[in-house]
C-alpha cells in the first residue's frame, strides 16, 4: 500500500478489548485493594504485551487500546475543571431493553479549565513502544455541549454562550499544544453527536432541549475549528463519527445526509472515519460533497459481531465510494472501535485480530 502519511490505507479506530487483567485490576481498584499507581502499572504491563500484537496485524497506526480508560470520553472530559457527569441520555434504539444502558449526560457546573495535561503520558509510553505511527484519540469538544445543551451548563459560569465555547476551545488548545510538544502527530476527534444529527429522534431531542438541529452542525464546526486553532501543519487531524457502540449495540441511526455538507467543508480536519458498516448510516450520496483535500476513511468492517465480511464485498462497497471520492483519497477501517467502553463489544479477542487483518489485507489488494 503506496500510503505513508496517516490515516493509513489500513487504518482502525483505536479502541481495543481490554484483557482478563485489566478487568481484575479495576476491580481491584475500585475495592481499594490496589492505587492508582499500581493500576497503572498493570495497565502499562497489558499494553506492553498489546501493541505486539496490533502491529502483527498490519496496522501502522498504534494506540494503547484505550486501556486506560472506562469510557471513551468521560475518562477525559472529568479532567477538565468544570464538567460533572451525571444522569443519562435518551436513545433511539432499543439500548434501555437489550443492554439496560444508555449513555451517561455531561455537565457543566463551573468554568471550565484545562488545568493538567490529560493524554500526554499516556502519547508517550505507547510512543515508547513502537517504532510505527502513535495515535491518540480525544473526545471531540461537541462531547460537552450537545448531551445537555443550554441546559446542562450552569447559568451562573456561562450566562453567555459564546464564553463557554471559548472557554472549552481553550481547553482542547492547551491539551492538543501539550501532545503535539510531546511528539504527538496523529490526533483523532471522536464525535458521536455529528452523527446522532442524523437521527430524526435525536434530533427533535435537540429541539426539545432549545437548539436547533439545522443549526448544530455549523455550531459544532466553528466550536472544533477554534479548538484546532493554529495547529501546526504537521499535525494530522481526523474526525471520527460514531452512531453508539456500547456492548455491539448502538444509539442512533440515520443517513449523512443531515449534516453533510457543513460536516464535510466547514470542519477543519484532514480525514474522516465514517461508519458504512450497515444500512443504519445509509448510502454513499452524501458523499458527494467531500470536498478534493480531504481523506474518507470508510468504516466499512463491523467491530460489533464476529463474522467477516465478504472480501469482495467490501471491495465493490469501496469503489462505489469511489463514484463520489477518488480512490486515492480513501482507506478503510472498521466502523469503530472494539470496546468505546470497558465492557466491549460481544466478540472475543481473536475476533477483533481478525478483524483488523482482514481490514489489512482488503486494503492491501485494493490499493496495490
Amino acid at each position: 500500500m503506496s500510503k505513508v502519511a496517516p490515516p493509513f490505507r489500513a487504518d482502525h479506530v483505536g479502541s481495543l478489548l481490554r484483557p482478563p487483567a485489566i478487568h481484575v485490576a479495576r476491580g481491584r481498584r475500585g475495592r481499594g485493594e490496589i492505587d492508582d499507581a499500581e493500576l497503572r502499572g498493570i495497565e502499562d504491563a497489558a499494553i506492553a504485551e498489546m501493541i505486539p500484537k496490533l502491529e502483527a496485524t498490519g496496522m501502522q497506526s498504534i494506540t494503547d487500546g484505550e486501556f486506560r480508560r472506562e469510557w471513551f470520553h468521560l475518562d477525559f472530559l472529568q479532567q477538565l475543571d468544570g464538567v460533572t457527569v451525571s444522569g443519562a441520555i435518551a436513545s433511539s434504539s432499543n439500548s434501555k431493553e437489550t443492554v439496560h444502558m444508555t449513555p451517561p449526560k455531561i455537565s457543566v457546573t463551573g468554568k471550565l479549565r484545562h488545568a493538567r495535561t490529560i493524554q500526554v503520558e499516556d502519547y508517550r509510553y505507547v510512543a515508547e513502544h513502537t517504532d510505527r505511527t502513535p495515535k491518540v484519540a480525544i473526545p471531540s469538544p461537541t462531547m460537552v455541549h450537545f448531551r445537555g445543551g443550554r441546559g446542562g451548563i450552569d447559568i451562573e459560569s456561562y450566562p453567555d454562550l459564546d464564553e463557554f465555547f471559548d472557554d472549552l476551545a481553550q481547553c482542547y488548545r492547551d491539551e492538543i499544544g501539550a501532545l503535539y510538544a510531546a511528539g504527538c502527530r496523529y490526533l483523532q476527534l471522536d464525535d458521536t453527536n455529528l452523527a446522532y444529527l442524523c437521527d430524526p429522534v435525536m434530533r427533535q431531542g435537540a429541539v426539545e432541549r432549545g437548539d436547533d438541529p439545522d443549526e448544530l452542525p455549523r455550531t459544532y464546526a466553528a466550536l472544533i475549528n477554534h479548538a484546532l486553532d493554529q495547529r501546526p501543519d504537521d499535525l494530522t487531524v481526523g474526525i471520527h463519527l460514531c452512531r453508539g457502540n456500547f456492548r455491539s449495540t448502538h444509539f442512533a441511526s440515520g443517513s449523512y445526509e443531515a449534516v453533510a455538507e457543513v460536516l464535510f467543508n466547514e470542519i477543519d480536519v484532514d480525514a474522516y472515519f465514517l461508519e458504512y458498516d450497515d444500512e443504519r448510516s445509509g448510502d454513499f450520496a452524501p458523499l458527494r460533497f467531500f470536498p478534493d483535500d480531504k481523506t474518507l476513511v470508510l468504516g466499512l468492517v463491523t467491530s460489533k459481531t464476529a463474522a467477516l465480511e465478504d472480501k469482495d464485498v467490501l471491495r465493490a462497497r469501496i469503489h462505489e465510494a469511489a463514484e463520489y471520492v477518488d480512490l486515492d483519497r480513501m482507506c478503510l477501517s472498521p466502523q469503530c472501535g472494539f470496546s468505546s467502553t470497558i465492557h466491549g463489544n460481544e466478540i472475543t479477542e481473536d475476533d477483533q485480530w481478525a478483524k483488523l487483518r482482514h481490514v489489512v489485507e482488503v486494503a492491501e489488494s485494493v490499493w496495490n
